[in-house]
């Protein structure tokens, strides 16, 4: 199956069963080569290291680590970084966390800029317009680190099974590191389990219809506890406007 076949079939699922899993070589074959090069992927990869700790966390968890950026996109125009603002979310949509602004550190411009990230926009952008027709989207980028170790779980959705309040999610792995599960389970909105699957290696992605879908992640759990362990993932939300 060609790259345009391979999209098609995609965004098929997206309308027929809600979200898609698709694995790192399947993703590859429908990005361009540049961005996928060892340099352009290890640039985009170690920028995971250092983010700071969200201290936004209700449940006092010191467990995740993030960085955020808001982009927009204009029918007919390339997709513009937006002026740094706060994440958002009611708390019909995340009952731990939402109902107030929060204020993450940026995502750093060269990283936002760099071949890998501008391609993921790019293609997200197609894909989603292949299957809800061409709008203005605001887009929100999140880097997430979610450790674990001796002390207890890392937990990559504390908010529980979920929906995030937009349209489409993109779920990409970045890279995980000394541990185990960190299952993605999917679920109809009268609860009901549609599928479950593992981000396990680079690129590995899921793909998320906001309003068909819920969507959680199992708990994060070490191999060796003594040594570090985390799990690497780059989100992507599309609302209209």
């Amino acid at each position: 199956m060609n790259a345009i076949d391979q999209r098609r079939a995609l965004a098929n699922r997206l309308t027929t069963d809600g979200y898609a899993f698709l694995e790192g070589p399947i993703l590859d074959s429908m990005l361009p080569e540049d961005a996928l090069t060892p340099a352009s992927w290890n640039r985009f990869a170690a920028s995971w290291e250092g983010m700071p700790v969200d201290t936004y966390m209700a449940d006092g968890g010191r467990y995740r680590r993030r960085r955020f950026a808001v982009f927009s996109a204009t029918p007919g125009e390339t997709i513009h970084r937006s002026a740094h603002q706060p994440h958002y979310q009611a708390r019909d949509y995340n009952s731990l966390n939402g109902g107030i602004e929060r204020w993450f550190d940026p995502i750093d411009p060269e990283v936002a800029d760099g071949l890998t990230f501008q391609a993921l926009l790019g293609f997200t952008r197609s894909l989603f317009e292949q299957q809800a027709g061409i709008h203005p989207w605001h887009i929100e980028a999140h880097q997430f680190r979610i450790e674990t170790g001796p002390d207890g779980t890392g937990l990559p959705t504390p908010e529980g099974m979920h929906r995030d309040g937009v349209d489409y999610v993109l779920v990409l792995m970045v890279r995980r590191a000394n541990i185990h599960q960190g299952t993605t389970t999917i679920h109809t909105l009268n609860g009901n389990l549609l599928g479950s699957f593992t981000l396990t290696h680079p690129r590995d992605a899921a793909f998320v219809n906001d309003r068909r879908v819920f969507h959680g992640v199992t708990p994060v759990v070490p191999l060796q506890p003594t040594e570090p362990a985390f799990r690497d993932v780059l989100v992507l939300t599309y609302r209209k406007t």
